[in-house]
C-alpha cells in the first residue's frame, strides 16, 4: 500500500504539471508518450513480437495527439485504410510469429488508445467545438474525467473492503462487490459535485451552463462506464493470463493498468457533450 500511494502522488506531481502546461506543446508530447506506453503494453499482453507491427502502431498512436493539438484535418478514412492494409503486410512478412488476432488488436489500439487520450486535448479546447462552454469549462471536464474514473475506484475499493458482502463479477474480478460499486457511484458523484461547486464559486469567470443535476447524472453514468473498463481490462489480462499491462507504476502496474476505466469514461463524455450539444 505504501508504495502504491507513493507512486501515485508522484505520478499525481507530473500529472499536475501537464495539465499547468496544458496549452503549450508540452501536454501533446505527454498525451502522446502515454498513448504509446499503454499500446505498447497491450501489444506486449498479447505476445506480440513482430517488431514492425509495434514500431508502425507507436509512430501512429504517437501522431494522433498531434493531429488533435494543431487542428490538423486530415483524411482519416484514408490513411486508415492505407494503415491496415500496412500492417497486414507486415503480419505476412512475419507470418510464421505473428498471428493475425495479435495483428487487429494491434491495429485496434493503436487507433482507438491515442484518440481516448487525446480527448484530453479535445476536452481542453471545448470551447472551440460547443458553443456555451468556455476555456475553465474545458478544465473541468478533463478533471471530472479523473474523478468519474478513480474516485469510483478508490470509493468502491474503501467501501467495498468494509462492507461488501456480494461478488459484483466473481469470475472476472472476485475483489468486487456490488456495496463497493454503489459506494463508488455515490462518492464519486459527491466529489463531483463538489468539483463542480468550487468552479462555480471560485474558477469560473461569469455563468457556467454546466449544471449540477447534469454532473450528478453524468457522473453516475460516467461511474459505471468506468467500472466496466475496469472490468473490461481484467477480463483482457486474464485472456492473455497477465497479471498486470506493465510494471512502469510500482504498486499500480502499467499505464493501461492505471488508465483502462479513464480510457473509456472520456469517449462517453464526449460523446454525451456533443449529444447534448
Amino acid at each position: 500500500m505504501k508504495q502504491r500511494v507513493i507512486t501515485a502522488l508522484l505520478f499525481g506531481i507530473v500529472f499536475i504539471g501537464a495539465l499547468l502546461l496544458m496549452n503549450t506543446i508540452v501536454f501533446p508530447v505527454f498525451v502522446s508518450l502515454l498513448s504509446c506506453i499503454a499500446v505498447w503494453e497491450i501489444e506486449r499482453a498479447t505476445g506480440l513480437t513482430n517488431k514492425l507491427i509495434m514500431a508502425a502502431s507507436m509512430v501512429f498512436s504517437a501522431i494522433i495527439p498531434f493531429v488533435f493539438h494543431f487542428g490538423i484535418k486530415v483524411p482519416f478514412a484514408a490513411i486508415g485504410c492505407v494503415y491496415v492494409v500496412l500492417l497486414l503486410v507486415f503480419m505476412l512478412i512475419k507470418f510464421e510469429s505473428t498471428r493475425f488476432e495479435q495483428t487487429v488488436i494491434a491495429i485496434f489500439a493503436s487507433a482507438c488508445v491515442p484518440f481516448s487520450f487525446s480527448l484530453m486535448i479535445y476536452f481542453r479546447d471545448v470551447h472551440k467545438h460547443i458553443e456555451g462552454l468556455t476555456k475553465m469549462d474545458g478544465v473541468f471536464l478533463i478533471i471530472f474525467v479523473f474523478f468519474a474514473s478513480w474516485m469510483t475506484d478508490i470509493f468502491a475499493y474503501f467501501v467495498g473492503s468494509k462492507l461488501g458482502k456480494h461478488k459484483l463479477c466473481p469470475k472476472i474480478s472476485p475483489k468486487k462487490s456490488v456495496e463497493g460499486a454503489i459506494g463508488g457511484i455515490v462518492g464519486a458523484a459527491l466529489l463531483n459535485v463538489l468539483l463542480l461547486f468550487i468552479f462555480k464559486n471560485y474558477v469560473f469567470e461569469g455563468e457556467s451552463s454546466l449544471s449540477y443535476v447534469g454532473i450528478v447524472i453524468l457522473s453516475i453514468i460516467l461511474s459505471v462506464v468506468s467500472m466496466c473498463g475496469d472490468l473490461a481490462a481484467s477480463t483482457i489480462k486474464r485472456n492473455f493470463g497477465v497479471k498486470d499491462f506493465g510494471k512502469l507504476l510500482p504498486g499500480h502496474g502499467g499505464i493501461m493498468d492505471r488508465f483502462d476505466s479513464v480510457l473509456f469514461v472520456m469517449p462517453v463524455l464526449y460523446a454525451a457533450i456533443n449529444l447534448m450539444d
